[in-house]
């Protein structure tokens, strides 16, 4: 459902519910991460929202909006190789969705965020309960998750350096140049 504003400026890219569970998913892993093991149950929570809301993500990237659905971002390995040449050499081509690495992206960041949550979880059973490995999966992909967001953020800043646009404002608004 893409339309212009009255200026003709601008396209609604991202849809609300996709903004929606994208900024309670980034409130959602970060206060699971700053509560940590200090406030056990807080952290248990947010993990537990963090993966309803993953869980509404993957339904919202069959069902939702063009932009929402995986199948207009998760290019193949041709398209997205080419794409990172392309980006390397300072030429690459400016998507109105996401583009074939942030794609790639995303589905890191919801494998990665689906292996802590189910760790997470499988810790607090009782036949999973102080076992060292799964403790250290949880962990291990919770760390993970961590580099994934700081690579995301870095892809944010660096497109909208080189496309000229707030991405992080497109974000919140769900609006785009055209």
């Amino acid at each position: 459902m893409q339309r212009q504003d009255a200026a003709g400026s601008s396209v609604l890219v991202w849809d609300r519910v996709q903004r929606l569970l994208h900024w309670s998913l980034v409130a959602a892993v970060a206060v699971a991460w700053l509560k940590g093991e200090a406030a056990l149950d807080t952290h248990i929570v947010a993990g537990y929202v963090a993966l309803a809301i993953v869980a509404l993500r993957l339904v919202w990237g069959w069902i939702g909006s063009r932009h929402a659905r995986f199948s207009s971002f998760v290019l193949g390995v041709g398209p997205t190789l080419s794409y990172a040449r392309d980006l390397v050499a300072r030429r690459s081509r400016r998507y109105l969705g996401h583009n074939p690495l942030g794609g790639w992206m995303i589905i890191a960041m919801v494998v990665c965020l689906l292996v802590c949550c189910a760790s997470g979880i499988a810790y607090t059973t009782d036949r999973f309960w102080g076992l060292a490995w799964v403790e250290a999966v949880h962990r291990i992909s919770a760390w993970t998750l961590l580099v994934l967001i700081g690579c995301h953020v870095l892809g944010v800043l660096v497109m909208s350096w080189q496309h000229g646009e707030n991405l992080v404002g497109a974000m919140l608004t769900g609006r785009k140049r055209g």
